[in-house]
């Protein structure tokens, strides 16, 4: 199992962006093993466990932040919301910043501040580095991705040598319903899957349920912090996923995107999103102890295809 069967101790849990697809089942195991979750709304809330908050503007309800002893911010415009226009990317910026500031504050602002601070980034931080291996030592690289996860990840250096430690999950590709796998598979079932781009760049996938156990893993463990890679423990490059995909939906693989055609049709989102290549290592995560329940994108799928 990659979690103990019972935590050590049971917390109180805060967490924004808890509607997403990685949200509500983190949202669900949180409850499941006991720890009281909270989130954080924008609209009215319905009950005593929702919050109002307003990122954008800088505020969340009084008191909430100094009430619990975790915050989990997972908060950001979509990524894979096609095409990247120029205010797309503005929001996929602004959102993050803004969300993980107006948390940040509200923490240092707090006479008692949480003990935790579990915040999401992701592999964009690498940038596009052929077969380099990339663990979390590694420098972070160019692109607009890159650029974004480098302010979003330094939006929490001033909770630096304070009481709240802060761990940052770098998530890759995650294997589940919806989310950026949902276009290949529509690919893959009308009959046009096949390889992207070359196939031969690096794609750092991680399934659903380990996303989730790695996310409550960054929680329990009260010594881990700084960045952990969020990826598969064995490596795949994109025409290992798109063929495994074609496989486990019994559809075949042979006609696909090439190069120019993802460039022409998404631009800089596609040279990012699906022809960059980062073959992301998780060795912190590892070492720290974690057990990955899919250890390859084969058995990961399994979880999606039937």
């Amino acid at each position: 199992m990659a979690l103990s069967a019972e935590p050590a101790t049971t917390l109180r849990v805060l967490i924004s962006g808890a509607s997403g697809m990685i949200g509500t089942p983190l949202v669900e195991r949180l409850r499941e093993r006991g720890h009281e979750v909270h989130v954080l709304v924008r609209r009215e809330p319905r009950d005593a466990t929702e919050h109002r908050w307003d990122p954008a503007g800088g505020s969340v309800e009084h008191g909430i932040v100094g009430h619990v002893d975790a915050v989990i911010n997972l908060s950001g415009a979509s990524i894979a919301k096609l095409p990247w226009t120029a205010s797309h990317k503005r929001a996929i910026l602004d959102s993050r910043i803004s969300a993980t500031t107006t948390l940040v504050d509200a923490i240092l602002a707090s006479a008692s501040p949480p003990a935790h601070l579990i915040q999401a980034s992701a592999v964009g931080f690498y940038g596009s580095r052929g077969d380099d291996d990339l663990s979390e030592e590694a420098a972070s690289g160019e692109g607009f991705l890159a650029e974004v996860t480098r302010a979003w990840e330094a939006a929490t250096d001033p909770l630096h040598d304070t009481s709240t430690r802060v761990a940052i999950a770098r998530t890759g590709l995650v294997i589940g319903e919806g989310g950026a796998l949902a276009p290949l598979r529509l690919q893959t079932m009308l009959g046009v899957g096949g390889p992207i781009g070359s196939g031969q760049q690096w794609w750092p996938w991680i399934s659903l349920r380990d996303e989730v156990d790695a996310l409550v893993f960054l929680l329990e463990q009260p010594a881990l912090e700084g960045p952990y890679n969020l990826a598969g423990p064995t490596p795949a490059r994109a025409k290992d996923v798109t063929q495994a995909l074609a496989r486990a939906m019994k559809r075949p693989h042979w006609l696909g995107l090439p190069e120019f055609a993802v460039k022409l049709l998404l631009g800089e989102a596609g040279r990012e999103l699906l022809l960059s290549s980062q073959k992301v290592l998780p060795n912190r995560l590892v070492e720290a102890g974690f057990e990955f329940s899919d250890d390859t994108v084969q058995s990961a799928l399994s979880q999606v295809i039937e």
